[in-house]
């Protein structure tokens, strides 16, 4: 497949109708439409087209993760046990969503890029952080 002047494989040439509309079931059903707060469902067109071309090289794990998902399982199941797939594609979903304007406007956020002017986050207790400061290292030391 020729895309750009590029060659491209299947499983770089981004999703199909099936695949779309079981994105569609997962995003809905991660985020459903709260009519009365105004936001849409993460399923809305415009924010599942914004998923999908957000999906970019990412294309075989999405697809790992809607074929399990196509199992039958329980929305929480599937998430819960998919691992790596469905938090990829659960990140995709939050960040498409979160980049709408109907859902910041219904947040009371201002319908804008936070930067360059920025939002003013309120302090909170920085002493909450001692526990983790004084945690032994916990991280892989192998790589």
């Amino acid at each position: 497949m020729l895309t750009s002047g590029r060659m491209t494989t299947d499983s770089q040439a981004g999703l199909c109708g099936p695949e779309l509309r079981d994105l569609a079931d997962i995003a809905g059903a991660m985020i459903p439409a709260s009519p009365e707060r105004g936001m849409p469902g993460a399923d809305d067109p415009l924010i599942l087209a914004d998923i999908a071309r957000s999906v970019g090289r990412d294309v075989p794990l999405v697809r790992e993760a809607l074929e399990s998902f196509r199992a039958g399982q329980d929305i929480n199941d599937w998430y819960a046990n998919a691992g790596r797939p469905a938090a990829l594609l659960g990140r995709i979903v939050l960040s498409a969503y979160y980049r709408d304007d109907r859902v910041l406007l219904a947040l009371g956020h201002e319908a804008r890029a936070p930067f360059p002017k920025g939002y003013e986050v309120e302090q909170g207790d920085w002493s909450l952080l001692e526990a983790v400061k004084h945690r032994p290292a916990f991280w892989r030391k192998d790589r």
